[in-house]
């Protein structure tokens, strides 16, 4: 399905070919998950989660317009029900949650200003991912990434073009 995407530069869509891998290397995790797309965009990849099976998908982004075509698609999927939408800033957002842990949370940022790692780093401090979850962090191959992020270990990182994607899990 062809989604709503915003028009300029203030978004950076996850391309398809690097979209189908993440979904081919997350497989079987992705069904029955809490699943959390920060830094949303069009939320393309929470999208895809929940009609891959995720039992609740959680959007997150401080842009209006982003949350507009969020909801439009969620529309256009008939997803609606199985969703969250947060118009907050990551860390405003992320502080703010209760009583809930992801399996997946993608993490997709603008690139090179460090929000990702920060928002990791959050993420850790609140206990925000399972002891069996992922976290996936995508930035562009000049971005530096750490191996160690809080309580989180790289442990796979795949290069798709300039576009690479991060996993990280519990180092426990």
């Amino acid at each position: 399905m062809k989604l709503n995407t915003i028009e300029g530069e203030s978004t950076r869509p996850t391309k398809d070919m690097v979209k189908e891998a993440l979904f081919s290397i997350l497989a079987e995790k992705v069904y029955d998950s809490t699943f959390l797309d920060l830094f949303a965009g069009s939320g393309a990849c929470g999208i895809e989660a929940l009609s891959r099976g995720a039992k609740i998908a959680y959007f997150c982004d401080n842009n209006t317009d982003c949350i507009k075509i969020i909801s439009q698609n969620l529309e256009k999927a008939k997803l609606t029900e199985q969703a969250l939408i947060y118009n907050k800033n990551y860390d405003i957002f992320l502080k703010s949650l209760e009583d809930v842990s992801f399996d997946i949370i993608y993490v997709d940022p603008p690139y090179n200003k460090g929000l990702g790692i920060e928002a990791i780093k959050i993420i850790s401090s609140y206990n925000l991912l399972k002891k069996t979850g992922i976290i996936v962090y995508e930035t562009d191959e000049i971005e530096q990434v750490p191996d160690i992020i809080g309580n989180y270990e790289r442990f796979k990182m795949k290069k798709y073009g300039r576009n690479i994607l991060n996993f990280y899990s519990w180092k426990g």
